[in-house]
């Protein structure tokens, strides 16, 4: 089982970008699929989560402006994000469980400049 995210970089305050979350090793209609973020010093949070039938939920920070879908790829899952904050910075994480087991991808640093 593999998780790879990618797609972060540097923006301004108000820009967007979409990060990819490519897996592998399992079928990902199958399972549900979490972002995360995580600022040095504080805990992971959860930012968005798609389930194996479809059904979105958000954090209340994000709600609005960041949208998570399953990709044209069969083996990905996106996060478009939009009207990004400096608060939005961070280290963006895709994470998947299975069989109880939790597995994550390697991060992808986002910065939003103001």
């Amino acid at each position: 089982v593999q998780l790879q995210a990618s797609g972060g970089g540097l923006v301004q305050s108000g820009a967007s970008l979409t990060l990819s979350c490519a897996v592998s090793g399992f079928p990902l209609e199958a399972y549900s699929i979490g972002w995360f973020r995580q600022v040095p010093g504080k805990e992971r949070e959860l930012v968005a989560t798609v389930t194996s039938g479809g059904a979105v939920d958000y954090a209340d920070s994000v709600k609005g402006r960041f949208t998570i879908s399953r990709g044209d790829a069969k083996n990905t899952v996106l996060l478009q994000m939009n009207s990004l904050k400096p608060e939005d910075t961070a280290v963006y994480y895709c994470n998947a469980v299975i069989m109880l087991r939790s597995y994550w991808g390697q991060g992808t640093l986002v910065t939003v400049s103001s």
